[in-house]
């Protein structure tokens, strides 16, 4: 019992959100005495989300292959990179507009994680390039991409190695 309690407040729920059954731990109250969405209410909209977005991604891939055939050029993958993109850059610009930001953990995290990381990669660029960290931008872009090109070669070449 006393371990489940740790995780729960590792997850975000407080004393009061844990013994009122009526609030259960979906909701808990911020040093202003607001309510807020709990941590654990959180990371079940990005879980719900990426479920989402994952499963589109999934169909979009299928959806190609199927009307343009087998290609050499990863079609799918470029394209629910930029369209991830494309909503994600809406996204943000509607939310700012409209005070939706409280959706951003299952519409940005989640759905379009899901769908692409390439979307979050493309925001961060740009929010660097938007202070002015023109420097900072380009060693992100260049870091990202070469490294986690140099990783997946690097797992690929342990798991030949260790698994013959």
């Amino acid at each position: 019992m006393e371990s489940g309690l740790l995780i729960l407040r590792s997850l975000g729920a407080t004393e009061t959100a844990m013994s009122d059954p009526r609030r259960g731990f979906w909701l808990t109250t911020d040093r202003q005495g607001q309510k807020q969405p709990s941590m654990i209410w959180t990371v079940f909209q990005v879980a719900l989300g990426g479920a989402i977005g994952a499963s589109l991604r999934y169909l979009v891939g299928v959806g190609l292959h199927r009307a343009l055939g087998p290609t050499a050029f990863p079609v799918g993958v470029i394209s629910v990179n930029i369209l991830g993109s494309f909503l994600m850059g809406l996204f943000v610009g509607l939310a700012a507009q409209r005070g939706l930001t409280h959706l951003s953990p299952f519409v940005m995290t989640g759905i379009l994680g899901g769908f692409t990381t390439f979307s979050s990669f493309s925001l961060e660029v740009i929010t660097l390039y938007e202070r002015g960290d023109l420097g900072l931008a380009a060693t992100y872009i260049l870091g990202s991409v070469i490294l986690s090109i140099v990783a997946i070669f690097l797992g690929l070449m342990l798991t030949r190695v260790a698994l013959p």
